[in-house]
């Protein structure tokens, strides 16, 4: 089992920036990815961004390339997304979500296997 536990959502104006970060715990050496999904209302999940627990390899939305950057940190088990120059159309509720199934398929929600509870982000125009 891992845990997911994600922070620094909130409101921000058109073109601020926020930082989230997902601490997990549990069985993390398990974990073959981590990545930041986002819903909004009346929207299925959306991939935003993910990143290899142990490898090089990361992945972003075409909509988020540039703005948005995803990192790690293994020694505090925590993933962050650095968010800038966001745009109205970047509100959504924010998951943090681990994968533990597959090395190589990670790029829809069916992919992964743990969830956190979500954090609200909203952008005014």
């Amino acid at each position: 089992q891992v845990q997911l536990v994600e922070s620094g959502g909130g409101l921000v104006q058109a073109g601020g920036s926020l930082r989230l970060s997902c601490a997990a715990s549990g069985r993390t050496y398990n974990t073959y990815f981590m990545g930041w999904f986002r819903q909004a209302p009346g929207k299925e999940h959306e991939l935003v961004a993910t990143i290899s627990w142990t490898g090089p390899t990361t992945l972003y939305a075409d909509s988020v390339k540039g703005r948005f950057t995803i990192s790690r940190d293994n020694a505090k088990n925590t993933v962050y997304l650095q968010m800038n120059s966001l745009k109205p159309e970047d509100t959504a509720v924010y998951y943090c979500a681990a994968n533990s199934k597959s090395s190589y398929l990670y790029r829809t929600p069916g992919n992964y296997d743990y969830w956190g509870q979500g954090t609200q982000v909203t952008v005014s125009s």
